[in-house]
């Protein structure tokens, strides 16, 4: 592989630094996302990849450090104006409305992009309008089937499918996803992270997750983070064999499978 040119960077950090009343979160993290790949930021638990997300989406501020997204320094801006310019994430919880059905979920999310999002009293008609686009979501999703089901009804999984299709229907430029398959059993952990892969076309995704076997054979760079700090970055073959990961995930299942593979 040549190596990219900035231009080839949608987000880019520097230094990037978060301290808690002398407790050190995150600590001078400096990322490099390439448009159009799927990036892992991985670690242990503790190791401070929720509050990397959280600053990026502004939800913290950093300590020290900078934060640029297609060239531009966002370091300063609010929430509202990183989600505005298509940086958009996804949480650990799902994100849903449970006593809507999965139809009226993604409905929703598309009257965000047109401005409507709490527009209840506009006409059925109106609303109906946005059906074909959700159900085009609902299809790449694989919940085509559940439409007309109540949310609160869905199995796990597929609740965290409906959740990445609410985030498409945001069309974002850049996709966070914060561990996608956290409290999953095996079959739910591998439909989405074959979904994961399969949305990812055309889109820049980064995500956060601990499970070294999810973002194996889907990531195209993995960033492992131990106690805030980064302890290694490259392709996951790499990453795998890195002395170091294998110590920061000391003989838990996650390793003990990597080296099985």
């Amino acid at each position: 592989m040549t190596k990219s040119s900035d231009d080839d960077l949608i987000l880019t950090t520097s230094n990037l630094t978060k301290e808690f009343k002398g407790f050190v979160a995150v600590n001078d993290v400096s990322l490099k996302v390439r448009r159009g790949e799927i990036h892992a930021l991985i670690g242990p638990n503790g190791a401070g990849k929720t509050t990397v997300f959280n600053l990026l989406t502004k939800f913290l501020s950093p300590t020290r450090g900078s934060i640029h997204f297609n060239g531009r320094d966002i370091t300063l801006e609010q929430p509202a104006q990183i989600a505005r310019r298509g940086i958009v994430r996804s949480f650990q919880i799902s994100a849903v409305f449970p006593h809507l059905t999965v139809l009226e979920n993604v409905r929703i999310a598309l009257q965000r992009t047109l401005g409507t999002s709490f527009h209840f009293w506009r006409s059925q008609r109106s609303l109906e309008a946005l059906n074909g686009r959700a159900m085009e979501l609902l299809e790449q999703v694989g919940l085509e089937a559940f439409a007309n089901m109540n949310t609160v009804e869905l199995p796990y999984g597929r609740k965290r499918a409906l959740e990445i299709a609410t985030t498409l229907a945001l069309e974002p430029e850049l996709m966070l996803l914060d561990e996608p398959t956290q409290g999953m059993g095996h079959e739910d952990v591998d439909r989405v992270r074959d979904l994961i892969k399969k949305v990812s076309a055309n889109r820049t995704v980064l995500m956060v997750e601990h499970n070294m076997n999810v973002v194996a054979g889907i990531s195209d760079t993995l960033t492992v983070l131990a106690r805030g700090a980064v302890l290694a970055e490259g392709p996951y073959a790499e990453v795998a064999k890195n002395p170091l990961v294998i110590e920061a995930y000391m003989g838990t299942e996650q390793v003990t499978e990597t080296h099985g593979a």
